[in-house]
């Protein structure tokens, strides 16, 4: 399930919780820009025993948008073979989705900040959401988070 969520200073957030386990949850927070060519924010992981943060990652407007990956995902809603995915620019936000049975995704988030520096780490948890409703809402959510 998703929702628009907003920090104690209003901020706009949004969280991701897995339908499975309501624990299992990735947020968007923190927003802003230097300029009218990117956005950036941060992304946080959560899951029993995992807290894992990346700031500053950045969508820039000429490259594949996360909202509209989302939005294929929410609009192929009857399923797909394999696995499909996406990431960031400098590939320290990916999210890897794949179709199970019953009308579900579930869509792993990678955190994956300072690649190719000495102590890089790595962190995902996976979120299971209904193929429809759940998949259109945070891809609206999504798309009204980095406008």
């Amino acid at each position: 399930m998703t929702s628009p969520d907003g920090d104690l200073e209003d901020q706009p957030a949004v969280t991701i919780r897995c339908q499975d386990d309501p624990a299992v949850a990735v947020t968007f927070r923190d927003r802003f820009s230097f300029d009218r060519d990117s956005v950036h924010y941060a992304v946080e992981a959560r899951a029993p025993g995992l807290s894992a943060r990346v700031d500053e990652v950045v969508a820039w407007i000429w490259d594949s948008d996360l909202a509209g990956f989302l939005e294929e995902l929410a609009a192929d809603n009857r399923g797909w073979d394999g696995e499909r995915t996406w990431h960031t620019a400098d590939r320290d936000l990916a999210v890897c989705a794949v179709f199970r049975s019953g009308g579900h995704i579930g869509l792993t988030w990678t955190l994956r900040p300072w690649q190719g520096t000495a102590g890089d780490w790595s962190a995902s948890v996976t979120t299971w959401l209904e193929a429809g409703e759940q998949m259109a809402s945070l891809a609206s959510g999504i798309r009204q988070f980095l406008a």
